[in-house]
């Protein structure tokens, strides 16, 4: 509960400053608070050589220097994913750049991927006690001559200070970023990174995320490029460059990524389509427009193994996280689950 009312206070704020300002408490706050009460077992996963205490994850974003992991842990989440991180430190876009659509459920971000750089992250994630699993999403800098590259050094730094590595070629606040989804550029990058991984000696798990503004035939070839790489997962799905009509703010006009309700059902329907693709051979988390426990569970239906979310926190506040775990749980037992697992995918089969 006052967790949920400072966050209305801050809520107050312009978004970024409110942003900056949540990290500040969770950092002074953070080991201050309590272990998170056991969740129940019916939620617990296990994929990709990892145990999770449930399915509901800390999406990208949020934590981009990794200053509250185990905070954000704290609040209840199975997983929390830091980043996203580049070799060399870069402040970003101009601002404003993080807008909150409240009418629509919706954010709208051209951040950048202003971060600290691989080497302030490295010391910090040095510096805690291993607890949980905690994720790094790296990225290429803005003004690099070779992203692959750039993703390789991003890997071989954080690789051993993570539980997994998500490679984000989707965010599309870097010109000429998501051009690294097309086969070839993307049967590249990827070599690179696991060669990186083979070579290091490391079993840290790869996934990919990826945007949801692609054609079938972009799936196509993604799923076939993943499936031949060797990685073990894809994140479904980044923001969206799409306006729908029916966006109410004053705020729908900015250029970024659009997040929160309205990336729902495009997500949902990208996750759900590169599951008939991939079949079981990779681990899928649903991330986009997930506010409820009835949003999760569709996710999973759709064919995720695990899910993520950061808008819904973001406009709600941390109460979320509990409430949503609870419905899941009602959900599965409804529909006579006996696992997250035995879930994942039943609206394709």
């Amino acid at each position: 509960m006052l967790m949920d009312a400072g966050a209305s206070l801050l809520r107050r704020l312009p978004a970024e400053a409110a942003h900056r300002a949540t990290l500040r408490l969770l950092g002074v706050a953070g080991p201050l608070m309590p272990a998170p009460e056991p969740d129940d077992p019916l939620l617990s996963v296990s994929a990709m050589g990892l145990s999770f205490p449930n399915p509901l994850g800390l999406a990208a974003g949020f934590d981009k220097d990794a200053e509250v992991p185990d905070a954000m842990r704290k609040l209840g989440f199975g997983f929390v994913e830091c980043g996203t991180v580049t070799p060399r430190p870069q402040p970003g876009n101009p601002g404003p750049r993080l807008f909150r659509l409240v009418e629509d459920g919706a954010v709208i971000n051209r951040m950048g991927f202003n971060n600290r750089g691989m080497a302030a992250m490295a010391a910090r994630l040095k510096r805690r006690a291993r607890r949980g699993i905690v994720g790094i999403n790296i990225g290429a800098n803005k003004d690099t001559a070779d992203r692959p590259a750039d993703y390789r050094a991003g890997f071989a730094a954080l690789a051993p200070l993570a539980d997994y590595v998500t490679v984000n070629i989707s965010s599309p606040n870097t010109p000429g970023l998501r051009g690294l989804q097309n086969r070839d550029e993307l049967a590249r990058l990827l070599e690179l990174v696991t060669g990186e991984r083979a070579r290091m000696n490391v079993h840290v798990p790869v996934l990919l995320k990826i945007a949801p503004d692609i054609d079938a035939n972009a799936l196509d070839d993604i799923a076939r490029v993943t499936l031949a790489s060797g990685i073990e997962g894809l994140i479904l799905t980044n923001t969206t460059i799409a306006r729908p009509a029916m966006l109410k703010s004053p705020h729908r006009g900015e250029s970024g990524g659009l997040s929160g309700k309205p990336l729902f059902q495009p997500s949902t329907a990208i996750l759900k389509a590169m599951r008939a693709r991939t079949g079981s051979s990779l681990v899928l988390v649903g991330v986009g427009g997930i506010s409820s426990g009835a949003d999760a569970y569709a996710k999973i239906r759709a064919g995720a193994t695990l899910v993520q979310l950061y808008s819904a926190m973001a406009l709600e506040g941390p109460g979320l996280i509990a409430r949503i775990k609870r419905e899941l749980c009602a959900l599965l037992t409804r529909d006579g689950f006996a696992s997250v697992a035995a879930a994942a995918g039943a609206d394709l089969r």
